[in-house]
């Protein structure tokens, strides 16, 4: 199994991301997205002796990457708890908190989890295997409607009813087990040029759909909003429009909707300023060095002083 940051996961956007959250040095921080520890170590390496970061993980093959530092506290649970923990360490605020969302590379190179279709494997999928439901056990069980939705929401394919039509007739003749099964299934539903990116976004929404990614996203981001203090930066990395369109709305509006108030005086009331009026992405360097980084986009605000 793979146990070190430098093959389990290349962070992507490491010096912006971090850049970005400002450090001060005796400052508490928390990375909601530890996997193989690059980003909790640069934030590290810019703390001071009094310094803390908190990171948060679920999987526990990023458990094997823990950091020895007494500056450094590492959290087994999903991010989307980030106020409960806080409370539970005793955290009333916190400077700055990093995300870099989506799959880690770990993930995608393990021929064991289903989270690619380049491997034939169980269609598990879940980042916590020790809870949750897997891929098998949603496209066996789902009617046909949901998963259409799933398929159309979370992977924007056009053709998500036929494809959820051509699993129900499918799992009545045999159980849909591992990854080959579901490529056996969908193969021919699309157009030969563009199989490997319609299949990538199916397999998408699928891991959206077991590891309940979106409302996961949602409750952390307005934990965050209640954590942060004024100053305080969020700086967070985003993979797919899904995921974007939920960020910029948060740091917009402060709501998912993107639906901006105003006080009695008309004024707009926002809980954080964004930093860059464009979103940050990795240059070509980057991108030709970890493929991962293509699709990358950064986006960093600071919590508004109220």
């Amino acid at each position: 199994m793979i146990s070190n940051e430098e093959t389990y996961h290349v962070p992507v956007l490491l010096k912006e991301s971090v850049d970005g959250l400002d450090i001060v040095p005796d400052g508490i921080y928390v990375d909601v997205t530890f996997g193989g520890g690059g980003h909790s170590r640069e934030i590290l390496s810019r703390l001071g002796e009094n310094g803390h970061l908190y990171s948060f993980d679920q999987d526990e093959d990023a458990e094997k990457n823990i950091l020895n530092d007494n500056r450094f506290t590492f959290v087994r649970s999903n991010f989307r708890y980030l106020r409960n923990w806080m409370r539970y360490y005793g955290i009333e605020q916190i400077d700055g908190l990093l995300a870099d969302l989506g799959v880690s590379s770990h993930h995608f190179d393990d021929e064991t989890r289903g989270f690619s279709f380049r491997f034939d494997a169980p269609l598990d999928m879940r980042m916590n295997k020790r809870s949750g439901v897997t891929a098998a056990e949603i496209l066996n069980t789902y009617d046909e409607e949901q998963l259409a939705n799933i398929f159309y929401i979370y992977g924007e394919l056009k053709n998500a009813r036929k494809i959820a039509t051509s699993i129900i007739k499918a799992r009545g003749e045999k159980a849909i087990e591992t990854t080959g099964d579901l490529m056996q299934i969908t193969e021919n539903l699309f157009m030969r040029e563009r199989v490997k990116k319609e299949t990538a976004k199916l397999f998408q929404a699928l891991r959206i759909e077991v590891n309940q990614e979106m409302e996961a996203l949602k409750e952390m981001l307005y934990g965050a909003q209640e954590v942060l203090r004024g100053g305080g930066r969020l700086s967070v990395i985003t993979y797919h429009s899904l995921e974007d369109r939920i960020v910029k709305n948060i740091i917009k509006a402060g709501n998912v909707e993107g639906k901006v108030k105003q006080d009695f005086f008309g004024r707009t009331e926002a809980p954080f300023r964004q930093i860059s009026n464009k979103v940050i992405i990795p240059n070509e360097e980057e991108q030709l060095c970890n493929p991962r980084s293509r699709s990358a986009k950064l986006r960093i605000a600071e919590k508004s002083k109220m």
